[in-house]
């Protein structure tokens, strides 16, 4: 209909209502474009705030875990001078000694949820993100996860754990695990220690498994060599708690109450 219009105008030499339908053509793209630009401005910020409501939920999660890692991982810490202290002692309980071995070898996996993140990095989306989330510290956490997961590789890989989990029998090993090791969520998630060991093992077998780790010529130094791993893995757990929730009280004001 327009360019009918302007056709007839050039036609008639009508240069004044040309030079409007052109202004009105110029305008309408101005505008058409201009609407464009505010639609995907609106797209982009809803995308924005929904990666960090997702974010947010990835972190109330993370939150929670290392929460639990770092009750699980004191609690690993105790088991190890508790195994140091019956390692030295002359005649220590061998129930004492092997459970107390057993849970000084025990690991919590604490990485981060990064799902969110690692898919806003794969999209080059960190810009759509609001300016504060990144400077309350999020790029950091995601960064230094790797360091979690190297730390927990060097415990799981221990020799002290290799080495007690070599000496304590298979059949010992299997009642300790169904009655006196980890809590396990529905989901198949450590949630932490039971609270009361329950182990069905004659005192005869519990006296020769005992001897075999006080016999151990390398058991004690291993030991002394897992609290520094433990040690690291607490330290990660404690870290990453504070780190998580200073983040999470910048983005949800509130969360920390």
């Amino acid at each position: 209909m327009l360019l009918r219009r302007i056709t007839q105008h050039v036609k008639d030499q009508n240069w004044f209502a040309v030079l409007i339908d052109f202004v009105i053509v110029v305008f309408g793209v101005f505008i058409g474009i201009q609407v464009a630009n505010w639609n995907d401005a609106r797209a982009d910020q809803r995308l924005g705030l929904d990666y960090e409501r997702r974010l947010i939920a990835d972190l109330k999660q993370d939150l929670e875990m290392h929460e639990i890692s770092t009750v699980y991982y004191q609690a690993v810490l105790e088991s190890i001078v508790d195994a140091d202290q019956l390692l030295n002692t002359p005649s220590p309980d061998p129930k004492s000694l092997i459970l107390s071995a057993y849970r000084a070898s025990e690991i919590r996996n604490a990485t981060a949820n990064r799902a969110t993140w690692d898919q806003i990095v794969s999209s080059g989306h960190i810009g759509l993100l609001p300016e504060y989330t990144l400077e309350a510290g999020l790029d950091d956490y995601y960064k230094y996860d790797r360091d979690v997961w190297l730390v927990f590789e060097r415990i799981f890989d221990s020799e002290y754990r290799k080495l007690v989990r070599s000496i304590i029998p298979l059949p010992v090993q299997l009642e300790i695990r169904g009655g006196c090791s980890d809590v396990v969520s529905g989901i198949n998630v450590i949630v932490g220690f039971v609270e009361t060991c329950e182990i069905d093992i004659d005192d005869e077998t519990l006296s020769a498994v005992a001897e075999a780790l006080k016999s151990s010529p390398s058991l004690k130094e291993e030991l002394r060599f897992q609290y520094s791993g433990v040690s690291s893995g607490l330290d990660n757990s404690r870290g990453n708690k504070t780190l998580v929730q200073n983040i999470l009280d910048t983005l949800e004001p509130g969360t920390g109450q």
